[in-house]
């Protein structure tokens, strides 16, 4: 899975959809680079590592869910063997933004795309965010437009395959993102709704926030945002910036709020967020397919693995 620009179009939820289809199933793993990890070479990721060493996402990967063997390497040709010769079950290996890596031939390419933004009216590195020519689009299997409004009609969804002009063998899809219940930076068990009588002041470090800064001006009463670089990992003094904002918010139903790529990189910081009386949220996210498309989508995926010979 991967995408023609540099980040922004939903890649890691799309792989957690993914992981959620076919873990009942069949046994799944996932490998990432591990951007700007401060270790290099291949290296299993468990729960118990730091983002520094293993990446934001293969972490979070790994903390969401028990048992899934989650590894990181520059070199995927490389790494693929020593997974499957560690963990001889393995039976998918979902690489998580290698679009571009062409050393391994995956046997489903997916590319996201998102509906603000598509690949069609964008422009190669520096002019523009991509990072190879339009006509890479060729190269995938199924196509994903991203982060699309809830209110998108089928005239727009038409439009949108005009403009993509899918080949014959090119699926296309539709997806947006559906945030779940808040949960507690501490203590994950205690959760909530987001609601009118709350006060958010948000800390992110990812690519493109325009979509989450949507949805909590439709659902929170007022919210403002400390934004960082992507995949940005928080220091001391980025944390005291935190919780001097937070306590100038007059409000007695104020919190912070983050997502769940920033929250493994906060977790060195948990235990002075929590001496400092600072309360912290966690957003968690998921895709939805528009349209009625899932079951289509997820019957597209378990078709060509039982149709798959080696």
């Amino acid at each position: 899975m991967g995408n023609l620009s540099i980040g922004g179009a939903g890649k890691t939820p799309h792989i957690e959809y993914l992981i959620r289809l076919l873990s009942p199933y069949i046994e799944v793993a996932t490998l990432s680079r591990g951007y700007n990890r401060s270790t290099t070479g291949f290296r299993f990721v468990t729960p118990g590592d730091s983002a520094l060493v293993s990446g934001d996402e293969p972490l979070m990967y790994a903390r969401k869910f028990q048992g899934l063997t989650v590894a990181v390497c520059e070199n995927r040709a490389l790494a693929i063997p020593q997974m499957v010769q560690r963990y001889p079950g393995i039976q998918t290996v979902l690489l998580d933004d290698a679009f571009q890596h062409r050393s391994v031939q995956p046997y489903i390419q997916i590319l996201l795309s998102p509906y603000d933004r598509p690949f069609t009216r964008d422009y190669l590195l520096p002019g523009g965010r991509l990072r190879e020519w339009r006509s890479a689009y060729k190269r995938a299997d199924v196509i994903i437009v991203s982060k699309c409004p809830a209110n998108i009609t089928e005239a727009e969804k038409q439009a949108m395959i005009k403009e993509l002009d899918p080949k014959a063998h090119q699926r296309v899809f539709f997806t947006q993102y559906r945030y779940g219940r808040i949960y507690q930076f501490y203590d994950a068990r205690y959760a909530m709704e987001i609601s009118k009588d709350h006060d958010i002041l948000l800390i992110s470090a990812i690519a493109n926030t325009a979509y989450l800064n949507d949805y909590l001006n439709q659902s929170a009463k007022s919210h403002d945002s400390i934004e960082f670089e992507d995949h940005h990992y928080f220091t001391e003094r980025d944390v005291n910036e935190i919780i001097a904002a937070f306590f100038k918010r007059n409000s007695t139903q104020r919190y912070v709020l983050t997502t769940e790529k920033d929250a493994v990189r906060l977790l060195p910081f948990r235990q002075k967020l929590f001496d400092a009386k600072v309360p912290v949220f966690v957003l968690p996210v998921e895709v939805e397919f528009l349209f009625g498309e899932g079951p289509a989508y997820d019957a597209y995926i378990k078709n060509k693995l039982l149709d798959f010979t080696s």
